[in-house]
């Protein structure tokens, strides 16, 4: 039997979009899968944790595979979904240093679930939750989810609007709102990873990739910046120029030592309030995928999938081992609400958090 993912022609794929019931939780809810097709991708998003369930996209020779990461049904998702595969994450992506923050004078404490700190959201975040389907069309979704005052620990009504809408460029567009009825602070991101090889392919070391990023924020041992902003050059940190994924991975730099291979937060070269822009493109020299991402955030968190550790089983009936995706999570800085200096994740009554991110597929070059 072929260990290959499995592929199929791009031509057999009619364009279209439908909506299934795909499973139900064990308090009753029923999760919907609603998958998104043009002549050449497919994109398939649930109602639970607002998962990006799979991404099928031909190579060069016009095979199709699936190139996110993911479980075969739902309780795979709704045993934990320890890697938060293809989920969204809120109310704050990454990490707050030991679970608390101030905020006008108050102190907030939210649950530590990466100890000694809060890891995106906390141990009941936006990954957990079933969205409320707000409107449909053939080309996109647009998912609500309503956290109350208090929820998990921080202050203020968030109310969340994520819309997943293809581009028209065989891209998929993430657009995310959100308003409060009080101050409180909020960084959101979607966490899928990737192998352009295809799901369950094997690791994602001989990709190539490159980031528009000319400095990133060091770390310590539990992961918190430590408030340097440090420049890349001279680093394995370097992406500035297309490099394999795995060229420096193993070269005992101090920062990639503490983090088993990258778990970093790249400070994007763009300045506050600049348009979209190309922040990221990342290639599989043998089937020439190609994934080019855009985003209005100052900063993406690159993770190698170091802590992938052989305890999750695929879509596709594989194990996932390290480094068996990568993550490119666009976002505000980590632990922002602590560091002064870093932009501010704070959000107000009367204001709205707005942020858009692309992942843009093709696979007309094998190079960048």
């Amino acid at each position: 039997m072929s260990n290959q993912p499995q592929t199929n022609s791009a031509a057999a794929v009619q364009p279209g979009a439908a909506r299934e019931l795909y499973g139900t939780l064990a308090d009753g809810s029923a999760v919907y899968r609603y998958t998104f097709t043009t002549p050449r991708i497919a994109i398939g998003i649930l109602t639970f944790g607002g998962i990006i369930d799979r991404i099928d996209v031909p190579d060069a020779a016009g095979e199709r595979a699936n190139v996110v990461l993911g479980y075969a049904d739902l309780a795979g998702y709704a045993r934990g979904n320890k890697p938060y595969l293809g989920a969204l994450i809120g109310r704050y992506a990454n990490r707050i240093a030991g679970g608390r923050f101030s905020l006008e004078g108050k102190d907030y404490v939210v649950p530590v679930n990466d100890h000694p700190n809060t890891l995106h959201g906390g141990a009941r975040g936006f990954d957990k939750v079933v969205w409320d389907v707000e409107s449909a069309s053939a080309t996109a979704v647009r998912l609500r989810h309503i956290s109350p005052d208090g929820e998990q620990g921080y202050p203020g009504t968030l109310d969340t609007r994520v819309t997943y809408a293809l581009d028209g460029e065989d891209g998929l567009r993430v657009e995310y709102t959100a308003t409060t009825d009080a101050p409180t602070v909020v960084n959101l991101t979607n966490h899928s990873y990737f192998n352009l090889a295809g799901e369950g392919s094997g690791d994602i070391l001989g990709h190539v990739l490159q980031l528009e990023a000319a400095r990133y924020t060091p770390v310590d041992a539990t992961f918190i910046p430590t408030g340097e902003v440090a420049p890349v050059d001279g680093t394995p940190f370097d992406f500035r120029s297309p490099r394999a994924i795995g060229e420096r991975i193993r070269d005992g730099y101090p920062q990639v030592v503490i983090g088993r291979g990258y778990d970093h937060n790249w400070v994007l070269d763009r300045a506050p309030g600049d348009p979209l822009s190309r922040i990221a493109t990342a290639i599989d020299p043998v089937s020439g995928r190609r994934l080019d991402i855009l985003t209005d955030q100052p900063g993406v968190q690159f993770y190698s999938g170091n802590y992938l550790d052989a305890t999750e089983v695929g879509s596709s009936g594989k194990i996932y081992r390290q480094s068996a995706g990568f993550a490119l999570e666009t976002q505000h800085f980590p632990d922002a609400p602590n560091q002064a200096s870093f932009p501010t994740t704070v959000l107000r009554p009367g204001q709205t958090f707005h942020s858009v991110t692309v992942f843009r597929f093709s696979s007309r070059a094998a190079h960048i």
